[in-house]
């Protein structure tokens, strides 16, 4: 069947009979896993006959996108609005008893931590949409980022046992397994297929995920506890199996260890050359000569982490192929493309040339080459030694992947204009000087899809009427919605919608977190990574300020206000994670006064990802985007939000610049020293010379470690407090001007929440809305066609 003629009578003839093979009679009798099971068996026997056709028919040049995340979310519903029979699925399972509110609580495939997945989701989407050549490879891993809860303030980890019921949306091609060999280790890497319906059912594309698993069959594993990110640990009869399947067993194994920095360079390499093989046996398939490989495939790098398939795919031009190195090299360098995603040097990726000579010795001698490559070629460009230097993948022993991405590509792009001119101008300069024409900028984009269609039907049904089209499919109709800026009914309603989900939201957070929130009151939403440059803290103690100021009697006319963050620490990061408990110190203390609880509210849910960011987008009055100045590269739930008509109260950074362009300064609140100004605002700050003058500062400052607030007894606290006056032996005091910018920051936010509640203050919401279609990633994905991919 067509996936674009499904119907809700072939969904239901389908459907009970899988039903029943799990021995339910009727819908009425099954558990929300079993339906959930039965859906995703109905849509994959329903569109299988396309999805085949489309995989064995594909012609022309391919992409191939490798990233190591993809934060998918809620697959059921994704799926089946895709098809477009999404509300008569959920019609004839509630007409039949099923418990379809269940369905909707079902997380699918957590393979993500944050906006690097949720970008990459995104352009799965995209790509089908638009029916582009498009294959995503990535890792299939058995336990997802963790499940968080809390635990007297602190965040406690669980493991995220994704699949544990049967993964009902993965099709398993043993028959395309890839034997992949370490110095000490040979492991198979087996492809688990799962379709992405295009809108409309228009097309079907395929994200690969690759899972370890050991080379001769051995007993099951046996779980016998749970280490620091709340994987278990096994044990079994066979240290292969274990070793093999450790490559796929979690997300981001921890890499504080030298042990945990050899697992994450084995699993990059495992899904690099898993990836690479596979390219490769489709030139063969094909019957086509790998010379003309940047031809037949484009490859692109979702960041650093596939960066190791440049020199797998070299090495194995070199030695499966016959190619001389430069030929390889050369080959190689046209067909991969290198997205950046980091302006800061602590999270580019290195590696030890040691580790890398004793686990990856043929790849460690490809890389060697390519450096000596690149030595000879800067010398054809007269490069001074200290630039060569500057600009070399190896240095003293330590193996940088960014300058290898950047030299061993067609293309290097950023994902902002920001970001993209820091990157010229700075980060990668020295790159630029030599390979201008290589650098780029493609600004990152959301699907309308999951983040209006999806998450917000109302606002969706609303826009398609007023602009006379589908916006989901040409994301430029928004623009049509500016004539309506000063109806008054058109804005009623529009404001209408946002109640109407500001409730919804209010009724979750009751039945999810037990705290009941005012859905009149402002909602002030944080929701993103945990992680010191996005400045959570800073947001933390600005609500502390104002909770003093209004029981010192200094803002007697404040508003009520709800606050909401949403975010995961990594196990290992101990500042993140007194960050979160802080968050809740914070919401106790205003909790346990009477009088101000009615006026404050600070809930930080538990478990934040895709599902609780499809219910907190459309319902948020305000959008925190705070990073300091030059730190974000991009940030893409600042477009979900906009996209939902929502304000934003930001710095000018990341891709906040463009959607102020976009909106008009006008229709957002921003503040803060500017990517420009920042290092020279650095320098200059001293932290206590600011506190020494300014006693609302320094009273929230000193609640960190006076007894004000409760950190367990473990310093948590005064150790924040300790980085932002003192800092470590890693960086300065006060390092991402938390304190610098928070009056700024102060005065902005009251102005924001005096003007809520307005005609005003609901116009900017709906400029952003109107202006937000230039953020899709329909546009993001034929910009990379058109001047990456070099697609016809």
């Amino acid at each position: 069947m067509c996936a674009a003629t499904v119907t809700r009578q072939a969904f239901m003839d389908s459907f009970l009979p899988r039903l029943k093979a799990e021995g339910y009679a009727q819908p009425s009798e099954a558990p929300p896993r079993a339906v959930h099971r039965a859906i995703g068996g109905t849509v994959l026997a329903l569109i299988a006959g396309q999805w085949e056709r489309e995989r064995a028919g594909a012609n022309g040049k391919q992409v191939c996108y490798i990233s190591i995340e993809y934060l998918l979310g809620r697959l059921a519903h994704n799926n089946l609005f895709c098809l477009g029979i999404l509300d008569d699925a959920k019609a004839w399972l509630a007409e039949s008893g099923a418990d379809f509110s269940g369905v909707e609580d079902i997380e699918d495939a957590a393979l993500g931590n944050g906006g690097l997945g949720r970008l990459a989701a995104c352009f799965l989407d995209s790509a089908a949409a638009l029916a582009l050549p498009f294959t995503g490879y990535g890792m299939r891993y058995r336990y997802g980022l963790f499940r968080q809860s809390f635990e007297d303030g602190f965040q406690r980890e669980a493991p995220d046992d994704w699949h544990a019921d049967s993964d009902p949306w993965s099709i398993r091609r043993e028959d395309e397994s890839q034997l992949i060999e370490f110095a000490d280790q040979r492991v198979m890497a087996v492809p688990y297929d799962m379709p992405v319906i295009g809108y409309e059912g228009r097309s079907i594309r395929t994200l690969r995920l690759w899972q370890a698993e050991p080379v001769d069959p051995v007993e099951p594993i046996v779980p016998i506890d749970n280490d620091s990110r709340g994987a278990p640990r096994v044990q079994s009869g066979s240290r292969r199996r274990d070793a093999a399947e450790d490559l796929t067993r979690s997300l981001y194994p921890d890499d504080s260890t030298a042990q945990g920095k050899r697992l994450r360079l084995r699993q990059e390499y495992f899904m690099s050359a898993a990836t690479v093989a596979d390219i490769l046996e489709r030139c063969r398939r094909e019957g086509r000569d790998p010379r003309g490989l940047p031809d037949m495939f484009a490859i692109q790098l979702n960041d650093t982490h596939p960066a190791l398939a440049i020199p797998e795919m070299i090495r194995r031009l070199m030695n499966g192929y016959g190619f001389p190195f430069e030929d390889a090299f050369n080959t190689a360098r046209r067909a991969f493309h290198y997205t950046n995603h980091t302006i800061m040097p602590e999270a580019m990726e290195t590696w030890n040339d040691r580790t890398l000579a004793r686990l990856l010795p043929d790849i460690s001698k490809v890389i060697k080459l390519i450096q000596n490559h690149l030595v000879k070629t800067l010398a054809l460009n007269a490069a001074p030694a200290d630039k060569v230097k500057r600009m070399s993948v190896d240095i003293n022993g330590t193996v940088r992947m960014a300058p290898l991405s950047v030299f061993a590509s067609a293309h290097t792009n950023g994902v902002a204009m920001i970001h993209t001119r820091i990157l010229r101008g700075s980060t990668l300069k020295d790159w630029h000087d030599v390979w201008p024409d290589r650098f780029l900028n493609e600004t990152n984009g959301i699907t309308f899809r999951r983040w209006l269609g999806l998450c917000n039907p109302e606002l969706t049904k609303l826009i398609n009427q007023l602009a006379r089209g589908d916006a989901l499919k040409d994301p430029m109709l928004l623009e049509r919605m500016a004539a309506f800026a000063d109806d008054g009914g058109v804005l009623d309603e529009f404001a209408a919608i946002k109640r109407r989900n500001k409730a919804r939201l209010a009724e979750r957070i009751a039945r999810r977190e037990g705290i009941l929130v005012d859905p009149s009151s402002l909602f002030d939403i944080q929701i993103k990574r945990l992680h010191e440059y996005k400045r959570q803290l800073m947001n933390a103690l600005n609500i502390l300020m104002a909770y003093y100021d209004w029981k010192d009697g200094l803002a007697r006319d404040i508003r009520p206000a709800t606050y909401i963050f949403g975010a995961k620490a990594a196990p290992g990061y101990f500042r993140a994670k007194a960050v979160i408990k802080l968050i809740n110190e914070i919401a106790r203390l205003i909790r346990s006064d009477r009088a101000a609880r009615e006026l404050f509210r600070v809930v930080f849910v538990q478990d934040y990802n895709v599902s609780w960011a499809e219910r907190l987008v459309p319902a948020a009055d305000l959008s925190e985007q705070i990073s300091m100045a030059g730190t974000e590269a991009s940030g893409t739930g600042n477009m979900k939000f906009m996209l939902n008509g929502t304000v934003t109260l930001g710095t000018l950074d990341g891709a906040n610049v463009e959607i102020v362009e976009a909106a008009g300064v006008g229709n957002n609140y921003i503040f803060g020293a500017s990517a420009e100004d920042i290092r020279a605002k650095l320098a200059a700050h001293d932290p206590k010379t600011l506190l020494a003058s300014d006693a609302r500062l320094k009273r929230v400052v000193d609640a960190l470690d006076d007894g004000s607030l409760d950190d367990g007894g473990g310093g948590m606290f005064a150790e924040l407090k300790k980085s932002l006056l003192e800092g470590a032996s890693w960086h300065q005091p006060d390092h991402y001007y938390v304190l610098g910018d928070m009056n700024d920051y102060d005065k902005t936010r009251r102005a924001a929440f005096g003007a809520y509640g307005s005609r005003a203050f609901t116009r900017m919401g709906y400029m952003n809305m109107c202006h937000a279609g230039r953020f899709s990633s329909d546009l993001t994905l034929a910009g990379y066609a058109k001047q990456v991919w070099n697609l016809r």
